[in-house]
């Protein structure tokens, strides 16, 4: 692997981490293996979070490595293991939704999860003095599926804006970028970038914002913007949030991969014009710009979204498929990008 100065990004062969000296590890903020791989092989004091979504084209597994360029500072509060440079931090917490306390009836395991996660997070950020909350990533298994007496998706969104709320941040407006998908199996796992000075917040003009979703998906609304800019980067970063094939705010083209894959590329492309249109002159993303991560909810459908896939960015951009259920039942795929990092080969 080529080094760089500045946050970077690899897609990497666990198998090709493992190779790494030890000093390498002292510039690498957090990992996040992709496919199930043994993690013993990844420092105590590295945030760490494995995701059993399985990879579909290439290496059984993928570590996700972000690393800062420079020497990083390690800590850990609480259940969160952390890395952090002078503007960023970088960590990871893993829950077992079914050992949490019972804190009230009629709440369920998962909503007590994600909230004790996020309160967790934000008492660390203020602690630490990075109070901007730049990305997250959700993981959890049974995304979709109906327990306690409603959706789990429904139910993650509650305890995540439960926290947010209890936390003193906003829950619309500059909310940070995000995802949440479906796990195969495992704990409630976040991992998450962070910033002393606030991002700046992007929405699609194409959909209406996830924080004013109407009660039809739940009683709930999720709090995560369509992408986040981080002007105080150097460079600028931008963070595209899981964009799928949503219009205002209903599903199209039900059924259809192909379809819908097209249409989270347009709608990826609405916030890319979104960004430059509020960004200061000089700053701007093309698609061929950005690294991306598709989520497949059908392993058979992998062929028909490569398929698109490169005919809307061509075939050398940074990409890594992986099976995973998306938050709607009726999305088949879901698509999040980012770009202004360094792309390092993990080759």
């Amino acid at each position: 692997m080529s080094l760089v100065r500045g946050l970077s990004l690899a897609y990497m062969p666990a198998t090709s981490v493992r190779e790494y000296p030890e000093q390498w590890w002292d510039e690498v903020l957090g990992v996040a293996i992709l496919g199930g791989e043994d993690a013993g092989f990844v420092p105590p004091g590295v945030p760490l979070a494995s995701v059993a979504t399985p990879v579909l084209a290439g290496p059984q597994s993928v570590c996700e490595v972000w690393r800062a360029g420079r020497p990083v500072t390690t800590g850990a509060r609480g259940r969160i293991r952390y890395r952090c440079t002078e503007t960023m931090l970088f960590g990871a917490i893993e829950l077992d939704e079914y050992a949490m306390p019972t804190e009230a009836e009629g709440v369920s395991a998962l909503y007590r999860a994600t909230a004790a996660a996020y309160r967790e997070v934000f008492a660390l950020l203020d602690e630490a003095g990075y109070p901007a909350l730049f990305r997250a990533w959700n993981y959890f298994p049974a995304i979709n599926a109906v327990a306690d007496g409603s959706e789990r998706y429904w139910q993650f969104n509650a305890g995540r804006q439960e926290a947010f709320g209890a936390g003193g941040r906003c829950t619309s407006g500059g909310v940070p970028a995000a995802c949440a998908l479906g796990s195969a199996h495992g704990p409630f796992t976040l991992y998450f970038i962070a910033l002393r000075e606030a991002p700046l917040a992007i929405e699609n003009p194409r959909q209406v914002c996830a924080y004013h979703y109407p009660e039809q998906y739940g009683p709930r609304s999720p709090t995560f913007a369509r992408a986040s800019l981080a002007l105080s980067l150097v460079p600028p970063v931008l963070f595209v949030s899981g964009t799928a094939s949503i219009v205002g705010h209903e599903t199209l083209h039900r059924g259809d991969v192909v379809a819908q894959t097209a249409e989270s590329f347009r709608n990826i492309a609405a916030v890319l014009d979104e960004a430059r249109r509020v960004a200061p002159p000089g700053v701007s993303f093309a698609l061929r710009d950005l690294a991306y991560k598709v989520y497949v909810r059908h392993a058979d459908d992998l062929g028909a979204v490569r398929a698109c896939f490169r005919e809307h960015v061509g075939d050398d951009v940074p990409a890594v498929f992986v099976q995973a259920d998306v938050c709607r039942g009726d999305l088949l795929v879901e698509i999040e990008a980012s770009g202004g990092q360094a792309m390092e080969d993990g080759r």
